[in-house]
């Protein structure tokens, strides 16, 4: 399996890689948004190789949102996390933003390609308004530990729904508070790829 099966690019750092990285994109997004972008060059920076990659969907088509493709997309995630071991860098950090990262979490907690850390930036709790649609059922099963990256003004939940979210999984979580952001976490005082990554880290320390 290649890169270009998994329609990833490539962030190098400038020596041996000391792990694999692979990130997705939202629902309405694709792999060249620009949050992936500087969160996979800050891991490279740090030493990684970090991969950002398109869904299934959206190598199907180059816009709108997914459509009843989860199944495909998780299948996606799997073969970007099994081409990441096969790299044999080391551990293999995988998550998403929104909805990738929602569905790399699926993939987490059904055991078939499970990553050594969970990296989730505005994980969609809930549709905006709608708390009681919350998206939580398979996150007791992630064993593998985790980072949320979550902005305080965030419509898909809030940070204690976010908090009491985290407190379900079985393994480790880290929360990172993104003061002001909403769901593209956006922030002009906070370095939100630095904060996230140095979370991550702890758990590969």
């Amino acid at each position: 399996m290649s890169l270009e099966d998994i329609a990833g690019i490539a962030h190098e750092p400038e020596t041996t890689p000391a792990g694999t990285v692979v990130l997705t994109h939202g629902a309405g997004g694709n792999r060249d948004s620009a949050m992936l972008v500087r969160v996979c060059d800050e891991w490279a920076r740090r030493g990684y190789l970090a991969v950002r990659y398109n869904l299934p969907y959206r190598r199907r088509r180059p816009k709108g949102p997914p459509s009843n493709s989860a199944a495909s997309d998780q299948e996606g995630i799997v073969e970007a996390i099994a081409w990441a071991r096969a790299q044999d860098h080391g551990p293999v950090i995988a998550g998403g933003h929104s909805y990738g990262g929602r569905m790399t979490s699926m993939v987490a907690a059904a055991h078939t390609a499970p990553p050594d850390v969970l990296t989730l930036f505005s994980y969609p709790l809930h549709p905006p308004g709608k708390p009681e649609r919350a998206r939580t059922e398979h996150l007791p099963a992630i064993t593998t530990a985790t980072v949320f990256t979550h902005g305080t003004a965030d419509p898909f939940g809030t940070i204690d729904e976010i908090r009491a979210a985290a407190a379900l999984l079985s393994g480790p979580t880290q929360i990172v508070e993104v003061t002001g952001a909403r769901h593209d976490l956006g922030s002009k005082t906070l370095d939100v790829p630095m904060l996230a990554v140095n979370a991550a880290a702890i758990f590969l320390a």
